[in-house]
C-alpha cells in the first residue's frame, strides 16, 4: 500500500497496518510521520519498543529476534528499524523480506530511511515492505506551495499571516523544513494567538534557507528572477562549485534552444520535448520556459553558457559568478 503525507492521519484514524516504511528528503517530514505512527501504536496498546539501527556491521538476525522476544506479560511490541544509509545490503534486504513474508501478529514494524532514488525504491525489500503495510514518501512542499504549509503550521498555534508575511518566511526557508519548524514555533512563543503583521514577522525569523541546484533550474524556468538571483547567491556563499552550477544551466539552455530550434521547423511540442529528455515535474516547468524564450535569445544563451565555461576553465577572463547570473537573466527575464 503507498500512502501520501497528507493521507496518513486519517489513514491512522482507521486502521493501523503491521508493517510501515517512512522515507524522504525532509528529516522533518520522516520524523512526523513516524511519531504519529508511534503514537497510535501506543495507543493501540504498542507498549514496548525496540529500537535498531542498521549501521555498517550491523546483525540482521536482530530483527527476527526482535520480533520473537516477546514480554512475558503478554503486550505487543514495536520495533522501531532505522536505516540510515536507506541501503540494508544482500543480508539486509533478506531478512526484512523473510519478517514481510510472515509478519508477526503481536508486533509492529516501523522501518526508517533517508531520501531513496527510483533505482531503490523499486528493490524487493521496499516492495515487500509496501506490500505487507504501507510506504509512505513524504515529498517536502516547493516554493510555491511553501506558503500554504506555513499557513497551516501556524493554525496549529492559533496564528496567522498575510500573503505577504507567508511569501516573507517562504523565501527566507526555502529547502530547510526543520529550520522553517523552528521559525514559525519561535513565532509562537513571541507572539499571543491571532494574525501577525509583517513587521513581527520580519524582526522574528532569520534568513535560513538552503540553497540546490534543482531550486535553481526550477527558477531558471519558470522565468523567477529575484528567486534565481537569490539561489545564485545562496549557491556562491555556501561554497557550490561554478562548474556543477553551469552544467545545470546549461542543460536547461540546451533543451529551450533545442525545442526551439524544433518548432521552426515545424515539430510537434510534444515529440521535441520527448528527444530533450524532458519529463516528469520539469514537463511543466520546460513548457512555460519555451513559451516565453524567444529562438533568438535560447541560441545567445548556449553561447554565452560556452564563453562561461572558457573562464572557469582560465581561456578567457571575468567573473564566472557575475556571468551565471547575466545567462540566468537571458533565459529567466521576460
Amino acid at each position: 500500500m503507498q500512502l501520501k503525507g497528507e493521507q496518513l492521519a486519517a489513514h491512522l484514524e482507521r486502521e493501523l497496518k503491521p508493517v510501515y516504511v517512512v522515507y524522504g528528503d525532509e528529516p522533518l517530514l520522516v520524523i512526523e510521520a513516524a511519531d504519529a505512527i508511534r503514537a497510535t501504536a501506543r495507543r493501540q496498546g504498542f507498549d514496548e519498543r525496540e529500537v535498531l539501527t542498521a549501521l555498517s556491521g550491523f546483525n540482521w538476525t536482530q530483527l527476527t529476534q526482535a520480533a520473537g522476544n516477546m514480554s512475558l506479560f503478554g503486550g505487543r511490541k514495536l520495533i522501531d528499524l532505522r536505516i540510515p544509509t536507506g541501503k540494508p545490503g544482500r543480508d539486509g534486504s533478506a531478512a526484512i523480506q523473510d519478517y514481510c513474508a510472515h509478519p508477526s501478529p503481536d508486533a509492529l514494524l516501523l522501518v526508517t530511511l533517508p531520501g531513496l532514488d527510483w533505482k531503490e525504491e523499486k528493490a524487493a525489500w521496499l516492495t515487500a515492505l509496501a506490500d505487507a503495510g504501507a510506504a509512505l514518501k513524504l515529498v517536502p512542499p516547493n516554493l510555491a506551495e511553501l506558503p500554504a504549509w506555513i499557513a497551516g503550521r501556524l493554525r496549529r498555534q492559533q496564528q496567522s499571516a498575510d500573503a505577504e508575511g507567508l511569501r516573507f518566511i517562504a523565501e527566507r526557508v526555502e529547502g530547510n523544513l526543520l529550520a522553517a519548524h523552528q521559525e514559525i514555533q519561535k513565532l509562537g512563543l513571541l507572539h499571543p494567538p491571532g494574525a501577525l503583521d509583517l513587521q513581527q514577522i520580519r524582526d522574528a525569523v532569520l534568513n535560513v534557507a538552503r540553497y540546490d541546484i534543482d531550486g535553481l533550474r526550477e527558477a531558471l524556468l519558470v522565468g523567477d528572477v529575484a528567486r534565481l538571483t537569490r539561489t545564485l547567491d545562496g549557491l556562491r556563499q555556501e561554497g557550490e562549485a561554478a562548474p556543477l552550477v553551469l552544467w545545470a544551466m546549461t542543460e536547461e539552455v540546451r533543451a529551450v534552444a533545442q525545442i526551439k530550434r524544433g518548432q521552426q521547423e515545424g515539430q510537434p511540442l510534444d515529440a521535441l520535448l520527448r528527444d530533450a529528455r524532458v519529463w516528469g515535474p520539469r514537463l511543466a516547468l520546460m513548457k512555460r520556459a519555451v513559451q516565453r524564450v524567444a529562438a533568438g535569445r535560447a541560441s545567445a544563451a548556449l553561447a554565452h553558457a560556452a564563453g562561461i565555461d572558457k573562464m572557469i576553465k582560465g581561456a578567457a577572463s571575468g567573473d564566472v559568478w557575475n556571468e551565471l547570473l547575466r545567462l540566468g537573466m537571458r533565459l529567466a527575464a521576460a
